[in-house]
């Protein structure tokens, strides 16, 4: 039996409909098992429990000396839980034995469970608990705040469009354990630390400047070169320092990219105006992000957050080869013009999931067909502009009314362009365009431009209202179509 006193405690994964009421917990190999441990450490400790967790399983899958009598100190070896081609290994086996021998064996045969597999190689895997690299969200970082604190200030310190994404990576930031910064992966950007025994980090300045000019000059690989360990420790003792070969969190890399990107380059400033990404970043990118910058920055590498949604077929299904709906961008641009891509992504709600098909390119084709053949037609009948103004007292009524229109359209640009509300903006100029100056002004002033003398005042206060036109129109629609 065991050699330690075994204690008792409360789970809620435990229920009274099934079972004994008894269930064997194991903080090293289970999610609900390592919460139930957690949440008795205090009562534990009370009661004067070690509550250190064991690693009973090592990297290679055999018993380590937390399983004792299975574990290196076993005649013929520690016993294996999954061998190296991912098969079951003798660990049952030897359990079994052992159990036999002492006579405690109360009952033996085969049940068939699910059990947990690896989605990439197919093979069975076993949860294990083991230690890890971290940042603490909730440790004082010298300056009275932390780590939480600070990313929940920013978070209200910054723009969010659309306004809802404020509200879910908040409740993101104030519900997260530690940031587990490790993976044991055989590819990555190393974590580039030298540990002891008791995961103390070598601190010291020299060794970090040879790692610094190393990754600069060959890339972070450097680290796992033939001799890494002894070029960088210089005169450390080798067999003192365990060189970690962990990788970091994908999510870390992404989250750096604000430092490369905005400070090594010239024509750009530290923070970013907007990040613009999709939804499920806010778990991820905006994340990552959020968080490193305010652990070294003190605030958001950003100004403003903008979201958008994911694109569906005309049916609101996920695109997919297997269905046939995809949309390939580089076959509408090579059939219709980069243009209509661009329209239809600016005449949506954006924020949300877009529905993008045969149909509604139709459909930008034709608004894409009434822009062009408006600014075209202005184009036309600015080749016989003189330049010469007519004050703005002498013009007819209708002209004054166009202008006094162009006025109000401008606040509405700027506003949508301000609140990245591009679909009210072309929704605007699509009907301005189409109704007040195609079906209407365009219609009423066809006879002055064509058949009154170059010098008629009608004629003048005509054209150069339709230069003001083109010149307003060209400079709102030229960042959504250039």
């Amino acid at each position: 039996g065991y050699q330690f006193p075994v204690p008792m405690i409360g789970g809620e994964h435990v229920t009274d409909d099934a079972g004994t009421g008894f269930v064997h917990t194991a903080p090293s190999h289970g999610r609900e098992d390592f919460d139930a441990w957690m949440d008795a450490v205090a009562e534990l400790l009370k009661r004067g429990v070690d509550t250190a967790i064991p690693f009973p399983v090592d990297d290679a899958g055999f018993f380590t000396k937390d399983a004792p009598g299975f574990g290196p100190d076993r005649e013929g070896g520690a016993a294996r839980v999954i061998d190296d081609n991912g098969k079951k290994g003798n660990a049952n086996q030897a359990v079994i034995e052992e159990l036999i021998k002492r006579n405690a064996l109360f009952a033996r045969g085969r049940l068939k469970h699910s059990y947990p597999h690896s989605w990439r190689s197919k093979k069975p895997i076993i949860f294990r608990n083991t230690p890890q690299w971290f940042v603490y969200m909730d440790k004082d970082l010298g300056d009275g705040t932390t780590l939480r604190s600070r990313a929940l200030k920013a978070i209200d310190d910054t723009r969010f469009v659309p306004s809802a994404g404020q509200n879910r990576i908040r409740a993101m930031i104030e519900e997260r354990p530690d940031w587990v910064l490790s993976r044991q992966r055989a590819w990555g950007v190393p974590i580039a630390v030298f540990a002891d025994v008791d995961g103390n980090v070598l601190k010291d300045e020299a060794v970090n400047q040879r790692i610094m000019e190393a990754f600069e000059a060959e890339g972070a690989d450097a680290w796992f070169a033939p001799g890494a360990k002894e070029r960088f420790l210089g005169n450390h003792d080798a067999a003192k320092w365990h060189q970690v070969m962990d990788i970091l969190d994908v999510w870390f890399d992404s989250g750096s990219t604000h430092v490369f990107t905005l400070e090594d380059r010239p024509d750009l400033k530290w923070p970013a105006d907007v990040y613009l990404e999709g939804s499920d970043q806010h778990r991820g990118w905006f994340h990552s992000s959020l968080l490193e910058s305010c652990a070294t920055r003190g605030r958001a590498p950003y100004d403003t957050v903008v979201t958008h949604g994911f694109t569906m077929d005309e049916e609101g299904r996920k695109m997919s080869k297997s269905l046939g709906n995809t949309v390939v961008p580089q076959d509408v641009i090579k059939q219709s013009g980069a243009d209509i891509l661009r329209l239809w992504v600016v005449t949506t709600d954006y924020w949300e999931d877009q529905r993008l098909g045969k149909n509604v390119l139709q459909t930008n084709i034709d608004a894409y067909r009434k822009l062009r053949n408006t600014i075209r037609w202005m184009l036309g009948t600015l080749a016989h502009d003189d330049g010469e103004d007519v004050p703005l007292d002498e013009m007819p009524e209708l002209e004054r009314l166009m202008l006094h229109r162009l006025s109000e359209l401008d606040e509405v640009v700027r506003q949508g362009y301000d609140a990245f509300e591009f679909k009210r903006i072309t929704r605007a100029l699509l009907d301005f365009m189409v109704v007040e100056l195609s079906a209407f002004y365009f219609d009423i002033r066809k006879d002055a431009l064509y058949c009154d003398g170059p010098s008629s005042l009608r004629r003048k206060a005509a054209v150069q209202v339709v230069r003001h036109l083109f010149e307003c129109l060209v400079k709102w629609l030229s960042p959504m179509l250039p």
